[in-house]
């Protein structure tokens, strides 16, 4: 499938750098935990190449990786978002950049979220690690809402160019 990526919102791993060396290491060890996340998928034999997209000191990453698929129907590349908040991968057909990527993430969260608060079912949804309890949605909602207002609201433009919709997975 053809991918629009804009490559220009993206860096290459080894070019990673944060405003200090504490930040370039917590994003280091983002980048680690996402591809070690990825591996864990039949879909892909191998990364073939990693950048850092967007991120905010130890609190979260998202990262586009470039792979060898195992079999024709899975995509060439696909978004990983790590951090202090569950890992999920989001398929790049509906998001070309990382803050429409992590708007991706954060949308699927959100539905997890809710239905925990209300006590519904979560097996339709995006996998979180932990049990569905009123507590966990506080907490996941909690965060979605920071990401939301301190970091996506500093991407408005790159969220303007693609739909809203977003195709996200996760384990």
């Amino acid at each position: 499938m053809q991918m629009n990526l804009d490559f220009s919102k993206v860096k290459p791993l080894d070019e990673m750098v944060g405003k200090n060396k504490q930040e370039t290491a917590s994003s280091q060890a983002f980048a680690e935990e996402a591809m070690d996340y990825l591996n864990e998928f039949s879909w892909l034999t191998g990364i073939k190449n990693a950048y850092f997209g967007i991120g905010l000191g130890d609190i979260f990453a998202v990262f586009l990786f470039e792979i060898d698929p195992a079999d024709e129907e899975a995509d060439d590349f696909v978004w990983v978002v790590v951090g202090d908040i569950p890992p999920a991968y989001i398929t790049c057909e509906n998001a070309p950049n990382p803050a429409t990527a992590l708007d991706g993430y954060i949308d699927a969260m959100a539905l997890w979220a809710e239905a925990a608060l209300a006590g519904k079912s979560v097996d339709t949804l995006i996998p979180v690690p932990v049990p569905a309890t009123k507590e966990a949605g506080l907490d996941l909602q909690s965060r979605l809402e920071f990401l939301s207002e301190h970091v996506l609201s500093l991407y408005e433009a790159d969220l303007k160019v693609a739909p809203s919709t977003h195709t996200t997975h996760s384990r």
